[in-house]
């Protein structure tokens, strides 16, 4: 679930975001229960799987889910909370919109999200996965060249080119013709990749 302030007033949504900190929150915590739609509170936000939330510009948190935010932080130098939040506000929001970035398709890591034919796609080993907001469509092949139109800001496509276990929903298939299999791990739903 995620968080980027209070975005509602009564039951309607009046702004994008509110200020700089948009965080990744594991959906239970201790036994705490996350406020819904109450005045002055921040307005929750769920996202279909962490790469999602990763290409909306969003980072783990620190207090939830600390070992991902330890984890995310490593490869960019462990900055603190908030210079994070300023360098990955600076690299999704150019004022009027999502920012976009160029960058060649051989150098896309699992998780990363770009455009493809103006919609939304998981980039996933020699795959491309189109996404809707109701789940994953036909894997594709990757295109081998040229530039894609990523969606995913710079900090987290370095973070997850580290290496980070990025959590993808269990129902992503890759194309037979790439060699892909899916390999689900750990009770969190993490997805690798693997030759066959």
């Amino acid at each position: 679930m995620g968080n980027r302030g209070c975005l509602h007033r009564g039951s309607s949504i009046v702004r994008h975001h509110r200020g700089q900190r948009w965080i990744i929150c594991d959906t239970t915590y201790k036994d705490w229960r996350a406020p819904q739609w109450m005045d002055g509170r921040y307005t929750v936000l769920f996202f279909h799987d962490e790469a999602v939330a990763l290409a909306a510009g969003h980072r783990p948190c620190a207090l939830c889910r600390r070992g991902a935010f330890e984890a995310y932080r490593a490869p960019l130098g462990r900055p603190a909370a908030p210079a994070l939040d300023a360098r990955l506000h600076d690299e999704r929001w150019d004022g009027d919109g999502q920012r976009h970035h160029a960058r060649p398709w051989a150098d896309l890591p699992t998780g990363a999200f770009v455009l493809l034919e103006h919609e939304p796609a998981l980039v996933r080993a020699d795959a491309v996965i189109p996404w809707t907001p109701s789940g994953y469509g036909h894997a594709r092949e990757r295109p081998r060249r040229g530039e894609a139109s990523v969606i995913t800001p710079p900090a987290s496509l370095e973070v997850l080119a580290s290496g980070y276990p990025v959590q993808i929903a269990a129902q992503v298939h890759a194309p037979v013709s790439t060699g892909v299999r899916p390999a689900v791990r750990t009770r969190d739903a993490t997805v690798e990749e693997r030759r066959a």
